[in-house]
């Protein structure tokens, strides 16, 4: 354990953060998402879309469509929310 009580080793803390998305949308309705604008501003590129299902975000619960995407090196899961029409990730807690 360090100072505050935390085990060495374990997973941080992850919480539900809605973001904006620029989307792509082609004519057959297939979505792309293009870039993630954080709520300070900083935006985000989507280098590439590895996959794209139905799943549950074990991490903070919630369902919808998983994006598992690429933003520079980092892989990451990006969902989209079917029952609020809004976009979340997985973010780390403080």
């Amino acid at each position: 354990m360090d100072t505050e009580g935390r085990i060495y080793g374990a997973r941080p803390e992850r919480e539900r953060k809605y973001v904006d998305v620029v989307s792509l949308t082609s004519a057959d309705g297939l979505v792309t998402p293009q870039c993630i604008i954080w709520d300070d501003g900083r935006r985000y590129t989507v280098s590439r879309v590895l996959d794209r299902r139905q799943a549950h975000s074990l991490k903070t619960g919630g369902t919808g469509m998983r994006y598992t995407i690429r933003v520079g090196a980092q892989q990451t899961y990006l969902y989209y929310d079917d029952y609020r029409h809004a976009w979340f990730v997985e973010a780390k807690t403080c």
